[in-house]
């Protein structure tokens, strides 16, 4: 199971050109993408009834995602306007006040959710937007002890307007995780540029057991119950960057799952081979992405 967002991406076309409307948003990128790799997968995210819901619905669908989750919103669908930089790598500017992601409530929340699931989590709005991080908080307490817990920080500075709350947030969703997956940029802003090793054993002692850094071209270095991983990056002439950083997320527990390793137990006994083929699986779920526009991920008959 995934929760958090579910927006529209208006993407650049070209240089100059109009905007292209493309679902996005990281958790529904990531329940996405791990459809697409045949996992069983349903999202929890609010979803307008408008004309932009309609589309998220059915890309979700068509990407063999459950929508039993899925809690209806009378607000308009939040939008995130990218710009992509010379290389293609994108920024972010968020429309939420009113829209459905502004109005997460802790009592929407389902009272019960498939046993032994795992459930993953992204910060990227629910760290800085109030209610939807005190939803969020509720149900990863509620669920902590019932299932594992993946989660990825992706950090929106332009969305934070109390650090020291978002910092607190953080620290407290760290140590409710098993699986964290973060970027060599989230760290720059989380731990003001020490070293990636340092950081990732410093967490791992706060309660993940399996912690993972991308590193764009420069690889991922991961770090589990074996020892580290440390790996190069995966060659792509770059289109754009948006929703690299899911398709990792996704290729990362498709891999875990189908090694059957993705409940707590089974995790702790991760071998560091098993880790680094689900790391490189992940790095090759990223690079389809980023060869191509916006946030698509790849099929599973992709990578295989």
């Amino acid at each position: 199971m995934v929760c958090g967002e579910a927006l529209i991406d208006l993407v650049p076309a070209g240089v100059g050109a109009a905007y292209e409307a493309r679902a996005g948003g990281g958790p529904l990128n990531i329940a996405v993408g791990l459809g697409r790799l045949g996992v069983d997968v349903a999202l929890l995210a609010r979803l307008a009834r408008d004309r932009l819901g309609r589309m998220l619905r059915e890309h979700l669908r068509a990407s063999r995602v459950a929508l039993d989750l899925i809690v209806t919103s009378t607000a308009p669908t939040t939008l995130a306007v990218v710009g992509l930089d010379e290389a293609g790598v994108a920024a972010y500017d968020f429309y939420i006040d009113g829209c459905a992601d502004g109005g997460w409530r802790v009592d929407e929340l389902p009272d019960e959710l498939a046993p032994g699931a795992a459930l993953q989590v992204s910060g990227s709005l629910a760290l800085p937007v109030p209610p939807m991080g005190e939803a969020l908080d509720a149900l990863l307490t509620r669920e902590r002890p019932r299932r594992v817990i993946a989660f990825d920080p992706n950090i929106r500075p332009s969305l934070i307007r109390d650090e020291a709350a978002v910092r607190g947030r953080l620290e407290r969703w760290l140590g409710l995780a098993d699986i964290v997956k973060t970027s060599a940029e989230d760290l720059a802003w989380i731990a003001g540029g020490r070293p990636i090793a340092a950081v990732v054993d410093e967490w791992r002692e706060m309660g993940p057991t399996v912690v993972v850094v991308t590193r764009g071209p420069d690889g991922a270095y991961a770090v589990g119950p074996a020892g580290p991983v440390d790996l190069p990056g995966e060659p792509v002439t770059v289109v754009d960057t948006v929703g690299a950083g899911d398709a990792f997320m996704s290729g990362l527990l498709a891999s875990i799952d189908g090694q059957g390793r993705l409940a707590r137990p089974a995790l702790a006994g991760l071998t560091g081979e098993q880790l680094a083929a689900a790391v490189r699986y992940a790095q090759r779920a990223a690079a389809i992405t980023c060869g191509r526009r916006g946030a698509d991920p790849p099929w599973r008959d992709e990578l295989d």
